[in-house]
């Protein structure tokens, strides 16, 4: 069926509290105003004891997901913008995703927290960010972060099934987005090649994702045939998939929205060379700018990565010239 990324969300959700009475959701707004970004719009009607609005308070949230988890249920937890999960930082970082090993794998803790990331809606500098650094140093936490309606749904489905915490990204600017969702199941730790080429891997994962297909596109025109991995999971990532890649086009390039220091694209780069330092001709990244994110229209678009820059960069890189990331 066709849907659209926020209607591939809501569906999972539908889907899973149907399945599965453990399964609650809540958050703020998410129930008779539908969220924010109206993707859960109805499920309060249809799972009345089951789909809560919750007072505002990250911390409260996640502190309630930790605990319904450990007492049998399977929360999935709204935190309204990615922006304000450092106030939830003690339940995820000490509390859920330390858990299982605190417990000698005697207890687990099956939560998912969504949150809505990325720029490039005019939202400022504070509802903007994509926070994915600040949790790649975290054992016990999976990262997951799709760029497709079929993967979200898909993958959220995954997430709520997991045992252990999940942190499920969904980036604004893919919620209007549509395609076919097949229900197919898919697994968390699985990236994807969704191009295939021969001179060039690009990766990259959320809103990026479709920035690399264009770039492709473009690139062909031009004699340069690139193949594009969509990670889907930044945590565990599929490191193998992006080295069988690397070891045939000997190039890589990692696109990321979000800063250059201490970035997930550095993580890839160094994971992958690790395993490709004999093949590789060239590998680099491009990435936002060091500094908060601009909130005139401008401004922001020039901060992006887009097609046109992740064109530009390799066409600078593959003439031999300097790369600005």
């Amino acid at each position: 069926m066709q849907l659209d990324f926020r209607g591939a969300i809501r569906k999972a959700l539908d889907d899973e509290l149907t399945a599965d009475p453990a399964v609650i959701l809540f958050g703020e707004d998410i129930g008779a105003a539908g969220g924010a970004f109206a993707v859960t719009t109805g499920l309060q009607e249809k799972h009345p004891n089951r789909v809560l609005d919750t007072p505002i308070s990250e911390l409260a949230l996640s502190g309630a997901g930790f605990g319904a988890a450990l007492c049998g249920l399977r929360p999935v937890v709204e935190i309204m913008f990615g922006d304000f999960l450092p106030l939830a930082m003690d339940s995820l970082l000490n509390q859920a995703s330390k858990f299982w090993y605190m417990s000698n794998g005697q207890a687990s803790v099956p939560m998912v927290v969504r949150c809505v990331v990325g720029a490039g809606g005019r939202f400022g500098p504070i509802h903007s960010q994509t926070p994915i650094a600040w949790f790649m140093s975290v054992p016990g936490i999976k990262i997951v972060g799709p760029s497709t309606p079929a993967d979200a749904y898909s993958l959220l489905r995954a997430a709520v099934r997991d045992e252990n915490p999940v942190l499920f990204l969904e980036h604004k600017r893919l919620y209007t987005v549509k395609g076919e969702v097949s229900g197919e199941q898919q697994s968390i730790g699985e990236a994807a090649i969704v191009r295939e080429g021969a001179d060039l891997t690009l990766v990259s994962a959320l809103r990026a994702v479709p920035d690399c297909l264009e770039a492709a596109a473009m690139l062909e025109s031009a004699g340069i045939s690139a193949e594009v991995i969509d990670l889907k999971t930044l945590r565990p990532p599929d490191i193998p998939t992006i080295v069988k890649s690397v070891k045939k086009t000997h190039r890589l390039m990692v696109v990321e929205e979000g800063p250059r220091t201490g970035g997930w694209a550095g993580e890839i780069l160094a994971a992958v060379t690790e395993e490709c330092l004999g093949v590789m001709q060239s590998a680099w990244r491009l990435t936002t700018a060091d500094h908060p994110v601009p909130y005139s229209p401008g401004l922001e678009d020039a901060f992006l990565p887009s097609a046109t820059s992740i064109v530009a960069s390799v066409t600078q890189h593959m003439a031999g010239g300097k790369v600005d990331a």
